[in-house]
């Protein structure tokens, strides 16, 4: 059984960073693809920042240049940094991961629980 385990939302002044972290554990015998996505209310859940592969990261077009997303293949983590942040970053965020827990693919889609993200103005 694979869990994704998320930590690091929070309450923070428009400007201020928030550091998110996820964490995967279990069977896991390679993650294809990580990412994290966001939900604010009222809104379809959007692609925030993904790494698929070893290095194709990519960024929605409203976080470029604010947000950064990373990896450690070692400890099955992965965390977004979040800078400048904006009232419109508000969110629930998701972070998701596509793993094989076996060498038989295909890779199989994981959600975290979601942490809150709240920007004040």
């Amino acid at each position: 059984q694979v869990q994704l385990v998320e930590s690091g939302g929070g309450l923070v002044q428009a400007g201020g960073s928030l550091r998110l972290s996820c964490a995967a554990s279990g069977s896991i015998f390679s993650i294809n693809a990580l990412g994290w996505y966001r939900q604010a209310p009222g809104k379809q859940r959007e692609l925030v920042a993904n790494i698929i592969g070893s290095s194709n990261t990519n960024y929605a077009d409203s976080v470029k240049g604010r947000f950064t997303i990373s990896r450690d293949n070692a400890k099955n983590t992965w965390n977004l940094q979040m800078n400048s942040l904006k009232p419109e970053d508000t969110a629930v965020y998701y972070c998701n991961a596509y793993i094989m827990v076996t060498i038989r693919p295909p890779p199989q889609s994981y959600w975290g629980q979601g942490t809150q993200v709240t920007v004040s103005s």
